[in-house]
């Protein structure tokens, strides 16, 4: 697991440019040596007016039509200086949005530093939303595990358990059934906000949306299926463990039992399957997928069970009472 990653400018510089409308201006020098690790962005309009506590010298800078109208109102010495102030907290880069005209005396000081200056034509809300997109994705914790990610009926299960257990031929009869293949043998999670979102490991169209069948070998499900039998991401919803049976295995009989398997800090719904001869375990991940969705709307079919159960004895062991009294 990967929880504190980072990009260069560089590698921002070259996979954005374009749709950010960015142009660097200064600091080229120091585009493979300056790293965001931060998702959030900083305004620094309160540091550059003197004011550096609690600087976040891991976010992306950005210069926007205010920042910019104040340093307008310095002297060139001034806000020479008040750029020195802040460049010694040794920020990553800076952006200035709406294509502004560059002050000198920031070109300068920023190439002295050997720290990016890049200049959007894009409006500073359009930036902010589209670079935090960007750094979300890019920046996401992470982790990978083995196992298989199908969408079946919107719901995204994931499929573990040992090697040999049947997680890819359950997958292949899920796909045959009219579900989709996001992945399997290693699937790589990450999560965006409160959501974990789940996708192949290996990207390369060449190599996604393979299946080991042991007895059979590797088969491309996409040649076999067509476009319907595949995605490229999914939320990851459910966690379905298949377990080999065995005897004096202790299992969930009415389904009230929530447990739960904890990824990247989230809790997911975890079933343990046991696996039998003769089960169909592709009709039981299209129960677990419909039953999540029932759920979802508010409506738990076990819990109901149990209260109409607990009713239905309440009120035998009312009229048995009453009878005790009668007798009486």
């Amino acid at each position: 697991m990967n929880e504190s990653k980072k990009i260069s400018v560089s590698q921002l510089f070259l996979e954005r440019n374009q749709e950010f409308k960015l142009k660097m201006v200064a600091g080229e020098g120091g585009m493979e040596k300056c790293f965001i690790s931060s998702m959030d962005i900083h305004r620094p309009g309160l540091a550059l007016s003197g004011f550096t506590g609690d600087f976040p010298s891991d976010r992306l800078q950005v210069l926007g039509g205010t920042e910019m109208a104040f340093l307008k109102t310095f002297d060139p010495p001034a806000r020479r200086l008040a750029v020195k102030k802040v460049l010694k907290l040794n920020p990553p880069c800076f952006v200035i949005t709406k294509g502004t005209k560059t002050p000198l005396e920031l070109r300068e000081e920023l190439n002295k530093a050997g720290i990016p200056l890049m200049v959007s034509r894009l409006s500073t809300n359009d930036f902010i939303h589209f670079v935090s997109d960007y750094l979300e994705l890019r920046l996401a914790p992470e982790t990978f595990t083995h196992g298989t990610l199908v969408d079946v009926y919107g719901i995204g299960l994931l499929i573990v358990g040992k090697s040999g257990i049947g997680k890819s031929e359950t997958a292949l009869d899920l796909v045959e059934r009219g579900h989709r293949l996001v992945a399997d043998d290693l699937i790589r999670i990450w999560k965006r906000r409160s959501l974990l979102m789940g996708e192949a490991a290996e990207k390369r169209p060449a190599f996604q949306h393979h299946v080991e069948i042991r007895g059979l070998g590797i088969i491309n499900l996409y040649s076999i299926f067509g476009i319907r039998s595949i995605r490229l991401l999914k939320r990851v919803e459910v966690v379905v463990e298949l377990k080999r049976w065995e005897k004096g295995m202790v299992v969930d009989r009415l389904g009230l039992e929530r447990a739960t398997r904890n990824i990247l800090g989230v809790d997911i719904p975890l079933l343990t399957i046991p696996v039998l001869p003769g089960r169909n375990l592709a009709m039981i991940c299209e129960v677990i997928a419909m039953n999540h969705l029932v759920v979802l709307r508010g409506y738990h079919p076990m819990e109901l069970f149990d209260r109409e159960l607990k009713k239905l004895l309440e009120n035998k062991i009312k009229v048995a009472r009453e009878v005790e009294e009668d007798v009486e």
